[in-house]
């Protein structure tokens, strides 16, 4: 699987539109995980590997690549943390997290009203 650039074509879409490299990149595993855990700051190689719930080190090295790759995140001394690019697209990002708490929320009064007429 070749690494999503904007302009160039990939999975799903022939454009070249920088959102849907943007997509393609971040429902690769672990990606968006990636970007979570380094919301905080720096984080070591493992780190990381115990943040993301002990990924394999293979996968964590291929992510880790990809993300310096496409300017999100960049490796110091210390480890690995966002880009200002990364980090101004976890600020874009977290408002989902809020946002699907409502949507959590949402099921559960489904699931509630449910079981009241069940009853």
């Amino acid at each position: 699987m070749s690494l999503p650039i904007p302009g160039s074509a990939v999975r799903g879409s022939k454009t070249g539109k920088p959102i849907m490299a943007l997509l393609d990149l971040l429902g690769r595993t672990w990606c968006l995980g990636v970007i979570w855990q380094l919301r905080q700051g720096t984080l070591s190689f493992s780190e990381l590997q115990l943040r993301c719930e002990n990924i394999s080190p293979t996968l964590l090295t291929k992510r880790l690549k990809e993300l310096q790759q496409t300017n999100l995140i960049e490796k110091s001394l210390q480890g690995y943390q966002l880009t200002a690019i990364g980090l101004a697209l976890f600020q874009v990002i977290a408002p989902l997290s809020q946002w699907s708490t409502l949507w959590q929320l949402s099921f559960d009064e489904q699931q509630k009203l449910q079981e009241n007429e069940n009853e």
